[in-house]
């Protein structure tokens, strides 16, 4: 039976993961906005542009850095803390209900497919703080694409007008609009995103070293490639979540689906894939290297 002293220290740990995770979502917005950008106009009027390039330039000459490229940052800073935050507090969690499960006596001692478990059931729990303020970034980041296709002027509008509006429109479902599709692109998308970050941290640690100690290099190379490994899996259910949570309309996630290949055919649904590895691959190690080095930080300061 745990003491309580253990329930402290849980509490403890818990908090310093939330910490770490937010201040990781952070780093992540300022490396990779620009690109996740791109990667949602080009999800959803991929016939506007000629691929990655030609969206950035125009995306610059109609509405410059911050307005263009950096559209969206306040909801995506909301989006990747809120997210981030909740996601590696419950990782933390869900690994220690794993090590239950599954009778490993430490969180350190968990196999590569036990983190991958742990991280399923935690995007779970980050699923219902992302999915609103993800519509609202996808919304501010297609505004103008979505207004010119409407012919209406484009409108200059700040992240909490248009919750409110969404909030007068559709109450508070319509911010939960895109929840099923985000669940199911979350849950098998961290299994793989932590499987891959945690294998290739093992494969990486000379024998007998901890994976803790590979180092900030090898860290960050972990983390790419679980950004990488994530990003090819959830890719077209990605696709689709941006164009319902665009489109404003009450749509099936399967429907939705099998309209866009039909229409525009199956490599529709990797449209603005290019970016987005692009994108993943410094922001994730950059995610990482903060995660757990200020997870280290913070437990040593405050002592275990």
């Amino acid at each position: 039976m745990a003491h309580s002293t253990g329930s402290g220290n849980t509490i403890k740990s818990g908090l310093i993961d939330f910490t770490a995770g937010s201040l990781g979502g952070v780093a992540v917005v300022y490396v990779g906005q620009p690109l996740d950008t791109v990667k949602v106009k080009m999800q959803t009027f991929p016939h506007l542009y000629n691929g990655m390039v030609d969206c950035l330039k125009q995306t610059f000459k109609n509405d410059g850095v911050v307005r263009g490229l950096y559209a969206g940052t306040t909801p995506a800073i909301m989006a990747n803390v809120a997210e981030n935050s909740v996601l590696f507090a419950a990782y933390g969690y869900c690994q220690k209900f794993v090590c239950k499960l599954t009778g490993t006596e430490k969180v350190e001692q968990l196999s590569t497919m036990g983190n991958a478990s742990a991280g399923f059931l935690a995007a779970f729990f980050s699923s219902f703080t992302l999915c609103p303020t993800e519509l609202i970034k996808c919304q501010l980041q297609a505004m103008r694409e979505v207004n010119v296709q409407g012919s209406q002027t484009v409108m200059k509008i700040t992240p909490l007008q248009l919750t409110q509006q969404i909030f007068k429109e559709y109450g508070i479902q319509g911010l939960f609009r895109g929840l099923v599709p985000t669940i199911m692109r979350e849950m098998p998308g961290y299994f793989f995103f932590f499987g891959g970050y945690e294998g290739t941290r093992e494969f990486l640690a000379k024998p007998g070293q901890s994976k803790d100690d590979i180092g900030f290099l090898k860290t960050m190379i972990a983390g790419a490639v679980g950004g990488c490994v994530l990003w090819t899996v959830i890719f077209p259910s990605d696709v689709i979540k941006s164009r319902i949570q665009i489109s404003n309309k009450k749509q099936k996630f399967l429907t939705v689906g099998m309209d866009i290949v039909r229409n525009e055919g199956a490599l529709a649904l990797f449209n603005g894939l290019k970016p987005t590895l692009v994108r993943t691959i410094p922001a994730t190690a950059v995610l990482f290297v903060i995660y757990e080095y200020s997870k280290k930080f913070m437990h040593q300061s405050f002592g275990d």
